[in-house]
């Protein structure tokens, strides 16, 4: 009972902070998530790209309310990322979870590094095509590690020319669908607990709406990225600690 008090709380500020992005929990809740479930293909990814795909839609609910979606080049860019996003699910079935490990670890610092340096969109002219090119490949990545694309995406379109929170409210729409089309190669194998799950999953929707319109009203973006790669960090550090120990 303690235990899932503690990571229905740990949950609940993490899904907050993901929500001020627009990014979907997945990213810090699948090391979370792994102090306490071991099995990290068929507890703790299931659960993650769960939780991802509701916190990125009550996230995108939060930044439609003030205006931060362009809904075509969102759905658009949902199509491309839920058609991909499976591919690396699948094949993650038939791969040793150290190697998981090592690749989910290099991606973190890749995005703790861009959150601390983003790149500045170029005078506002949006390159829509080359991010929905590059969604193919960054869906493909999310499958196989149990997360959202958002990670690699949000960067992606800021690159592109997008405006940060015009960037975090099309994002947040994008990366809902392909959470759960990742999520149906893991159904047949999957471990559910599922009083907790309803509980994260509740939790997760309420804390990821508030996160995005903190962000969308109050809070400058580049407060909240340098937070949340700090939170990051922080929590995966932690458990390589873990990984090496054990």
């Amino acid at each position: 009972m303690q235990e899932s008090i503690i990571i229905i709380f740990g949950l609940s500020i993490l899904s907050f902070i993901s929500g001020m992005l627009g990014l979907g929990v997945a990213f810090a809740a699948i090391p979370f998530l792994g102090f306490f479930m071991q099995d990290l293909v068929h507890q703790v990814q299931p659960l993650s790209l769960l939780l991802n795909g509701v916190t990125a839609l009550l996230s995108s609910f939060g930044f439609a309310r003030s205006g931060f979606i362009d809904w075509k080049k969102a759905i658009l860019l949902s199509v491309i990322t839920t058609v991909s996003a499976p591919i690396g699910a699948y094949i993650v079935q038939f791969i040793n979870q150290k190697y998981v490990w090592i690749i989910y670890f290099i991606s973190v610092f890749y995005l703790a590094y861009r959150l601390f340096k983003p790149v500045k969109s170029s005078h506002n002219v949006e390159n829509f095509k080359l991010a929905a090119l590059l969604a193919i490949p960054i869906s493909i990545l999310a499958g196989f590690l149990g997360v959202g694309p958002g990670f690699l995406l949000m960067p992606t379109l800021i690159i592109a020319g997008f405006e940060p929170k015009k960037a975090a409210g099309i994002n947040s729409f994008a990366v809902c669908p392909p959470s759960f089309s990742a999520l149906i190669p893991h159904l047949s194998t999957a471990q559910w607990n599922f009083s907790l799950t309803i509980a994260l999953v509740v939790v997760g929707a309420l804390f990821s709406f508030f996160g995005a319109r903190t962000t969308s009203r109050f809070v400058p973006g580049s407060q909240v990225k340098q937070i949340f790669a700090i939170l990051i960090l922080v929590v995966t550090g932690y458990k390589i600690y873990t990984l090496f120990m054990n």
